[in-house]
């Protein structure tokens, strides 16, 4: 079952995505707090949904999608770029994650979004696969590039004139 994140379901989704840092090798990285996914899915400006998968039998939350709106300058129109989507590995192969996916690009038709984006490291093959089975096509013209830490603060700190 799919359905809209709940304040509630926080220390679930904090744990899976705690996991998936894990499963991706930064664990060390992972410095999101309860406290901060409360304010940024359910404060006063939310600046990111959340989704949900649920086990039918048990209830218990097995996966989830964090994503936020994008804009596209060359259509006109926002799109939805998707954070993170993990299902646990127990869970897995019973169609949780095209559910999430599928719940998605269901948002996007019906709000008029054009786009559904996110990243993938280029050594999950498994997500790869799925992903391409899907009919999702890597952008491989683009490089992501990331500002962070002490190189954010720096770049902040430069004079533009």
């Amino acid at each position: 079952m799919i359905r809209t994140a709940t304040p509630a379901d926080i220390p679930a989704v904090h744990t899976l995505i705690r996991e998936l840092a894990a499963y991706e090798k930064a664990l060390e990285e992972a410095r999101a707090t309860e406290e901060q996914l409360t304010e940024a899915l359910f404060g006063e400006r939310p600046a990111a949904y959340a989704h949900i998968a649920t086990d039918d039998t048990t209830g218990e939350v097995v996966g989830y999608a964090i994503w936020f709106l994008n804009f596209s300058t060359w259509r006109g129109v926002h799109g939805i770029y998707l954070e993170d989507l993990y299902v646990r590995p127990t869970a897995r192969g019973a169609g949780h994650g095209k559910a999430l996916l599928t719940e998605l690009a269901r948002i996007c038709v019906t709000r008029g979004y054009q786009r559904l984006e996110w990243s993938v490291l280029d050594w999950n093959t498994p997500a790869i696969t799925f992903y391409e089975s899907l009919g999702a096509r890597p952008q491989d013209e683009w490089t992501v590039y990331r500002l962070t830490d002490e190189a954010l603060v720096k770049v902040s700190r430069m004079t533009t004139h």
